[in-house]
């Protein structure tokens, strides 16, 4: 078990696992770039969804647990090969490499979560990750049952189902028969290493953008137009990196630790991440479009990743700010109305216009929030009570 008196930094062995996600994410969006429409952009969230659910559990595992320690080092390495092959998988994991990707996330899951019991054999929190295998072994059955259905379409229902089993386990702290669900006492982790670890992913979610934009730029043909548009989309990253940061980014390990409920306020937080890098890899995915054709026609389904996406963030940020301070800037308000407001008569525009756009809207986010800190000592988090 990890101890009070351990630093709460991550590992370089942490470290060393995200590497995976950097390739995760970037092969869980070209897909949707050469094909966009609903239900790619509804895959490509499914297979978003299953690995943030994997780094996410890897992550409470380090910080519940000590991460030094050799078992702990050999279960996040297994999780790492897990997070690689399903990668490998995405792109055909509605096709014919399924099974790869559904088995690999199970057998994860289940193989990890039974170690853990093993672990625990003689301590009394040892029924904790009982509760979980049992979650994991419901959600094991729709997952396999769509790898095996040959229908993509029911592939994707089948393995919504099984997203939707393994998010409400964790969110209702995994109440199962004649056990209930985990007591809150026995929840205790490291506020600043948790912390830590989801800027760690969020950051992730940004350099995603990054491979996008040079690899866009790199297999076209150079042009001023596309030049602009690899400029545009590249502050736009920034902003979102700047917008995030502010304040509330950098202070959540403090806020989880003065709050009165410091366990709901930790879900919460991922949560609001979730929502945050759902926003930033759609607007990676518009990031592609727009610098393939700049100055093409804006197709309705462009304004989704071109414009959605960054105001999927807003509202990310939004509830994050909320979880940190009580509170919601105005001016996360007025960049959603104005997107809102904007977006048919982009429609009239190029796409390049409608980045430009976006990117308007966050430079005008991030002035407000620096005019509002100016001359101010630093703002101190104040969680919601409730």
């Amino acid at each position: 078990m990890r101890k009070p008196e351990q630093p709460e930094q991550a590992n370089f062995l942490e470290l060393f696992f995200d590497l995976a996600f950097i390739f995760a994410l970037t092969r869980v969006t070209l897909p949707l770039i050469d094909r966009l429409d609903v239900v790619g952009a509804a895959q490509m969230l499914v297979l978003l969804l299953a690995l943030f659910w994997l780094w996410s559990f890897t992550a409470w595992v380090t910080n519940y647990f000590n991460p030094e320690s050799s078992e702990i080092q050999l279960l996040t390495i297994v999780s790492m090969l897990g997070a690689v092959l399903m990668a490998a998988a995405e792109p055909r994991a509605f096709a014919d490499q399924g099974m790869l990707f559904a088995g690999t996330y199970v057998a994860v899951h289940i193989g990890r979560t039974l170690a853990i019991v093993y672990l625990l054999r003689a301590d009394e929190r040892r029924l904790n990750p009982t509760r979980i295998l049992f979650w994991f072994g419901v959600s094991a059955v729709p997952w396999i049952a769509g790898a095996l259905n040959s229908d993509s379409t029911a592939r994707l229902a089948l393995w919504a189902v099984a997203l939707a089993v393994d998010y409400t386990g964790g969110r209702l702290l995994w109440p199962t028969p004649k056990l209930g669900r985990v007591p809150t006492s026995q929840w205790v982790f490291a506020p600043e290493h948790l912390a830590e670890r989801y800027r760690q992913f969020y950051v992730i979610a940004l350099g995603e953008t990054i491979f996008i934009l040079g690899r866009t730029l790199f297999y076209n043909d150079l042009t001023a137009a596309r030049m602009a548009a690899f400029v545009v989309a590249f502050t736009t990253t920034a902003l979102m990196w700047r917008i995030y940061i502010q304040r509330a980014g950098r202070i959540m390990g403090e806020a989880i630790r003065r709050s009165a409920q410091p366990n709901r306020l930790g879900r919460s937080i991922a949560n609001t991440h979730l929502l945050m890098v759902i926003g930033i890899v759609f607007t990676a995915v518009g990031y592609g479009l727009v610098i393939g054709e700049p100055l093409g026609h804006t197709d309705l389904s462009w304004l989704g990743p071109i414009l959605g996406g960054p105001a999927l963030f807003i509202v990310g940020r939004a509830r994050f700010e909320w979880a940190v301070f009580s509170r919601v800037s105005p001016s996360r308000l007025v960049a959603l109305v104005v997107i809102a407001a904007l977006a048919a008569p982009l429609l009239l525009g190029p796409p390049l216009l409608v980045t430009v756009t976006a990117a308007t809207v966050l430079t005008g986010m991030a002035v407000a929030d620096a005019r509002r800190a100016r001359g101010c000592p630093p703002e101190k988090p104040s969680p919601p009570r409730r």
